[in-house]
């Protein structure tokens, strides 16, 4: 019974917490059960209470194996935002902005649960608006296989048939992916166990075509790209992140093109949060300005594909891609896609207008779906024709 109970993940866990009425501020907001109202004072206040008032964050914190009491020390502030992580990366949940209020004696947030999505859906090409959970993993990288929740609540995945001659192995200490497979005689050609260690991302900022900056992310938690920093009310609201901050740059800009950016970049504070899970790769928009995209999983390639604000959408899906990878190394299919393009504050893409038009747009590459690809040469054309033109794919610029 105790381990069914370890392995709730954490939509199940807050709602069996709100119905303990265990804890103080954490309640239902409605009658219907799909909004709840969880406490969100700040410890810096003079009536800041830990034992109440981070009694839920602590308690989150010893349930995912982060805090031992007696042993680790107590830090409010860290369990806040594991939780507070946590819910914003969870595409379970949803943020009532107009039902928060963080300005008074009690403060507390208000999040909707968001009924769970199609699952049919996945297997279609469309931009998908996940409603699935967001779980953690290790820091040595995620082991692909299929779902096996432990007592921590990290997963795994296994993709692909039963391996017959090593193609490939890294170091594990360097970055990148560690495969291991074999080429099975007569049968697909999947490769059984994917190691990704590689959380990175490399992000490319560009004003108008032209690249100003230039981006790899180190945590796995992802990087926000936005303008500026945090602001104060919103780091209230959300708190400090571990995600890398890519910040768009301030450099000369002719007349026209100055006007125009000092217009949109205020809209473009809290800006978009973009990670790696197990599953593939994940964005969600926090600020006022509009957000558009194209990738691999993109529902339209000629007009545009918006990002809706606070909700978890999927870029890339890992099997679609490992399949892909599949029909490429027995030369049958073209070159997996995997770079996703994002354009800030104008519609995109649009048939007949070039990307270079655009004010501001940014390129994110999974580095291990680079490594991927610069690493399994499919067996009818040979490695050395392969990784150059992989080589050449990744110093194109757009």
């Amino acid at each position: 019974m105790e381990e069914n109970v370890r392995n709730m993940r954490l939509k199940e866990w807050l709602i069996a917490q709100i119905d303990s009425g265990r804890y103080a501020g954490l309640s239902w907001e409605n009658q219907e059960k799909t909004m709840f109202r969880i406490p969100w004072k700040h410890a810096a206040k003079q009536d800041y209470r830990q034992n109440e008032d981070a009694a839920l964050f602590k308690a989150w914190a010893i349930y995912k194996g982060k805090y031992r009491e007696g042993r680790d020390k107590a830090d409010p502030s860290v369990w806040k935002t594991r939780l507070r992580c946590a819910l914003n990366k969870s595409t379970d949940f949803q943020e009532v902005p107009d039902r928060s209020q963080l300005d008074i004696s009690e403060p507390y947030k208000v999040y909707r649960i968001l009924q769970d999505s199609n699952p049919s859906a996945d297997s279609q090409g469309s931009p998908m608006i996940m409603q699935g959970h967001h779980t953690d993993f290790p820091a040595t990288g995620v082991h692909l296989a299929r779902p096996q929740f432990g007592a921590n609540g990290e997963s795994s995945r296994k993709v692909g048939s039963v391996p017959r001659e090593r193609l490939v192995k890294e170091e594990p200490e360097q970055h990148g992916v560690l495969l291991e497979s074999r080429l099975p005689i007569g049968r697909p050609l999947l490769p059984t166990e994917l190691h990704i260690s590689d959380f990175r991302l490399r992000v490319r900022v560009f004003y108008q075509g032209q690249m100003v900056e230039e981006v790899v992310s180190l945590t796995q938690d992802g990087c926000f790209i936005l303008q500026g920093s945090v602001p104060v009310g919103s780091e209230r609201i959300y708190g400090p992140c571990a995600a890398q901050r890519v910040l768009f740059p301030r450099c000369p800009l002719p007349p026209g093109m100055a006007e125009a950016m000092s217009r949109l970049l205020p809209h473009l504070e809290r800006g978009v949060l973009v990670w790696v899970g197990p599953d593939g790769v994940f964005i969600k928009r926090f600020c006022q300005g509009r957000v558009y995209w194209d990738g691999p999983l993109a529902e339209h390639k000629d007009q545009p594909n918006k990002l809706d604000r606070e909700r978890t959408c999927k870029l890339l899906d890992m099997s679609t891609f490992l399949q892909e990878l599949e029909r490429f190394m027995r030369g049958e299919g073209p070159r997996p896609c995997y770079k996703i393009d994002l354009c800030f504050g104008e519609e995109f893409p649009e048939a007949g207008v070039p990307k270079s038009k655009r004010l501001i747009t940014a390129q994110v590459v999974p580095l291990f779906a680079k490594e991927l690809l610069l690493r399994l040469p499919p067996p009818s054309t040979g490695a050395t024709q392969q990784q150059s033109q992989a080589h050449r794919d990744e110093g194109h610029r757009p």
